[in-house]
């Protein structure tokens, strides 16, 4: 028969049996026990008061917590904040009204995080496991404001009107300041005058994030649409994701959710209402909301005014003088050799610089983008074209002829 093991409760229900016995003086016990003469009398009153159920462990944990929420006027104020933002988090809480009442000591994010768990004012998200690092290669290094600007059309909705939406968004990648964001058409008819007046307003930037779709790129020579001709000829850098890669335009994507939640769910009435939702959230965002990514202060903080000004008229592209330079004409081809090569319609009224390759063939440049190879034997172009995402069918409520465009709200 295996040895019967001793508890702690069964050694002190034994040190009670002792001293109600009256054999052996406090002192010895105590000593055969092994503990303090306090720890023993501490027993017997315990014991007295309770009876065996005050021999059980007790928890050491302090009644009050030394960072416990100070006072029921800062429950309020978190509650009442949280209630007029809903989709803030206890990070953002704690910034906006550190900022608001910096005389206060407001608890950490994570006591302000507890009372709302408390109150049932969030739901537990599941976690996702995160993926493996991949291979993604940065392609343009942002160290300041308007280093880059990041352009999207958030996916189109209707308003309650029944009338199509495409909200178009521009944003800074370094200060995460939202430039601008309104309803046009996904054409270079609907962008060109939103990016012109930006440009006006705060300058260049040196380069432009986008992915592969209309109007930003297409499947023609170097990618180009005219929209894209029109930002080279100012300098400014097109840096395109990788197909089907949009994480690699995470901080802007990641804003279109907020977008969303914030203005379009449910949408407004019509697409005035909806523009104005917009635009009072774009205030909102730029100039209140803390971004946890800069430290839990508003992006207009982070944010200047570019030093490269918008010209009036763009210096003319200028190519070595071993490139032999063409005009392209309206129909989109240049006269090469006797021959009539095209290069993309893009590209009408444009010229190109075209440079001889060790093979014989003549690449095409315009600027500093390379078009592709004319075939020496053929006299054709071969085209370095950028890649288009692979697109799932459209459904087709996005075919019908009776979807109409917001323009100039």
């Amino acid at each position: 028969m295996p040895w019967r093991e001793t508890c702690v409760v069964d050694k002190k229900l034994g040190f009670i049996n002792d001293w109600l016995a009256g054999e052996e003086a406090m002192t010895q016990l105590c000593s055969r026990y092994g503990i303090s003469r306090k720890t023993g009398y501490a027993l017997v009153l315990r014991y007295e008061r309770e009876g065996a159920s005050g021999l059980e462990p007790r928890s050491r944990a302090p009644h009050r917590h030394g960072r416990a929420m100070p006072a029921a006027a800062v429950r309020e104020a978190i509650l009442d904040l949280r209630d007029e933002r809903r989709r803030w988090g206890p990070k953002k809480l704690r910034a906006r009204l550190a900022e608001l009442h910096p005389e206060t000591a407001w608890p950490a994010p994570s006591t302000i995080g507890d009372l709302l768990r408390r109150e049932g004012l969030v739901e537990p998200r599941r976690r996702r496991r995160a993926p493996l690092p991949g291979a993604w290669r940065e392609a343009f290094s942002v160290t300041g404001a308007n280093d880059e600007w990041c352009l999207d059309f958030k996916g189109w909705f209707r308003t309650g009107d029944g009338t199509r939406c495409d909200p178009l968004t521009v944003t800074d990648a370094y200060s995460r300041f939202l430039i601008d964001c309104c309803i046009v058409e996904p054409t270079t008819v609907g962008v060109g005058p939103v990016l012109e007046r930006a440009f006006r307003d705060l300058g260049l930037p040196r380069a432009i994030r986008s992915d592969n779709g209309a109007p930003f790129a297409s499947t023609g020579a170097g990618g180009l649409t005219r929209l894209a001709v029109g930002w080279v000829k100012l300098g400014i850098r097109l840096n395109r994701i990788d197909p089907g890669k949009p994480q690699q335009n995470g901080r802007h994507e990641r804003m279109h959710k907020t977008l969303r939640e914030d203005t379009a769910d449910p949408p407004a009435p019509d697409p005035r209402a909806q523009q104005e939702r917009f635009d009072a959230w774009r205030h909102d965002y730029n100039d209140v909301r803390p971004h946890e990514a800069l430290g839990l202060v508003p992006p207009t903080r982070f944010y200047t005014v570019s030093p490269r000004p918008y010209p009036r008229c763009p210096e003319p592209i200028t190519y070595p003088a071993d490139h032999a330079e063409r005009r392209v004409r309206a129909c989109g081809d240049i006269r090469w050799g006797g021959d009539c090569v095209f290069i993309g319609e893009a590209l009408a009224g444009e010229t190109v610089g075209i440079a001889e390759t060790d093979d014989g063939d003549w690449l095409v440049k315009f600027a500093d983008i390379e078009l592709g190879l004319i075939d020496r034997a053929t006299k054709k172009l071969r085209r370095f074209g950028a890649g288009r995402p692979a697109r799932p069918k459209a459904p087709p409520e996005q075919n019908e002829e009776t979807v109409t465009h917001v323009s100039g709200l």
